[in-house]
């Protein structure tokens, strides 16, 4: 089998190269990259590289020339439009260079009613994959609980949670595991089915008192929860510009569209995914 990694050197794609090489041969792997120059840490595994370019169809159709499984991971935009537009375009080539199977990267946040900025891409995926006339499979993955790591400094000094979340929960899986399930999928036959979608979650969701607890409890300090209004948190965090596009997150989440708990990880895996608290205990003062 021979697979293809888009955003390879990025953070999801990077995690999915490192545990996919553990299970199949690297020489099978190919790294998409958008600079060859950077990723010299890739090909010293044994895997081969491919330059693309989302909006070159030529160095998509030679990177997916002769790939059996193509591990699409959308790369960063804060519009839908964008990683539509993208999409269309893998599709375009994958039919082209006769692509075997997509193993698409998906969300949790893909409701019809979900004003979060991106789920209208993440709703158009499956719709449009499934009527692309190619094989396909779906990870949906939870909120990352990585982001809590670098975060925690900031919410004890704060001593509140501040996301607008009214009483209804989120629901997580780290970085780590979301790989190896990925890799898993992508490695094994009987995972790979064509229409499947997984949702990958821990085993509970969190409200966000119960976020704070948690958070309280690894990091020993008192942490409550306070929230802000969506404006505000806009207002916050909006370096980069991505203001709007994480307050509408948080605004799907108080409409209770990002708690979805899912046993598709231990289904994958044969165990379940490590729990909040022990990630965070794993990954605090590292």
């Amino acid at each position: 089998m021979n697979y293809l990694i888009t955003g390879a050197t990025g953070n999801l794609g990077s995690h999915i190269f490192n545990e996919l090489i553990k299970l199949v041969p690297s020489s099978d792997v190919t790294a998409g990259v958008h600079t060859v120059a950077k990723a010299k840490h890739i090909s010293d595994t044994g895997a081969k590289l491919a330059a693309i370019d989302f909006f070159k169809e030529d160095t998509l159709i030679e990177a997916f020339t002769n790939k059996d499984v193509l591990i699409y991971v959308p790369s960063k935009s804060h519009d839908s439009y964008s990683r539509v537009t993208e999409l269309e375009n893998v599709i375009a080539a994958a039919k082209k260079a006769k692509v075997g199977h997509i193993l698409a990267m998906g969300f949790i946040a893909d409701q019809a009613n979900n004003p979060f900025d991106l789920s209208a891409f993440y709703g158009y995926l499956p719709r449009r994959l499934a009527s692309s006339g190619i094989p396909y499979t779906i990870v949906k993955n939870g909120l990352y609980a990585d982001p809590l790591v670098p975060y925690l400094p900031e919410l004890i000094e704060r001593h509140n949670v501040i996301y607008p979340m009214g009483d209804k929960a989120l629901s997580f899986i780290s970085l780590g595991d979301s790989s190896k399930a990925f890799a898993k999928v992508a490695a094994t036959k009987e995972l790979l089915k064509d229409g499947k979608i997984y949702t990958l979650t821990q085993d509970r969701n969190y409200t966000m008192p119960e976020l704070a607890q948690v958070l309280s409890e690894v990091s020993g300090a008192q942490i409550g929860y306070k929230p802000v209004t969506l404006q505000e948190f806009s207002d916050i965090y909006n370096e980069g510009n991505e203001g709007h596009m994480l307050s509408s997150m948080y605004d799907a989440g108080g409409k209770g569209l990002l708690e979805e708990i899912s046993d598709d990880y231990q289904t994958i895996m044969g165990h379940s995914a490590t729990t909040l608290k022990d990630f965070l205990i794993e990954n605090y003062n590292k």
